[in-house]
């Protein structure tokens, strides 16, 4: 029985929004009788980016690049000359140096960028995307165009630019509230 209420899906509340029965029970009992909104809110966002990155993943051709490091891939083919530091790059996805090192170190065991030293700052590297990164995203844009389309069908135009204003304001209170707590956050590193 347990069993069926978490494999449900999403059902209709009373004013026509949809959440997930087996959610609002397991949050129920952890926010032990309290409200559950904020709670169903993070669970949704967590399964719809789950969603997407499964999507990009069938999209990367078994290639078995994340999308952390898809991310990176497509910063560097906008990026001017002489390409991106780690540190650009960290702050630009909104994760740490650290975590943007072993992207890299993945894109480059791939042959889709290079790091470069930086002619400016000899301890300093430059990361710029290779032909073949730039071959591989050329593959990859329409098959992302198609999948993104099928993922957000029915999706007024009005309604993802809500979507995505709704996503960046978490984003910005979760680094308010880093910023808060006095944690350096990502790309501190």
């Amino acid at each position: 029985m347990v069993k069926d209420v978490h494999d449900s899906g999403p059902v209709a509340d009373a004013d026509g929004h949809l959440y997930d029965p087996g959610v609002r029970a397991a949050m129920g009992a952890f926010a032990g009788g309290g409200d559950t909104l904020a709670l169903e809110a993070a669970a949704a966002v967590r399964s719809a980016a789950q969603a997407v990155d499964r999507l990009r993943a069938h999209g990367a051709g078994g290639r078995g690049l994340s999308s952390g490091a898809l991310d990176v891939l497509a910063r560097l083919a906008g990026a001017p000359e002489p390409g991106l530091s780690i540190g650009e790059l960290a702050r630009g996805g909104g994760v740490s140096s650290r975590n943007v090192t072993g992207l890299v170190d993945t894109l480059e065991g791939e042959h889709l960028a290079r790091r470069t030293q930086d002619r400016d700052d000899r301890r300093s590297v430059r990361v710029t995307i290779t032909p073949e990164g730039r071959a591989w995203l050329d593959a990859f844009r329409d098959p992302t165009r198609r999948a993104m389309a099928a993922v957000f069908r029915g999706f007024s135009p009005e309604e993802l630019a809500a979507f995505r204003h709704l996503c960046l304001r978490v984003v910005a209170n979760q680094r308010q509230l880093e910023q808060h707590l006095g944690q350096d956050g990502p790309g501190a590193d």
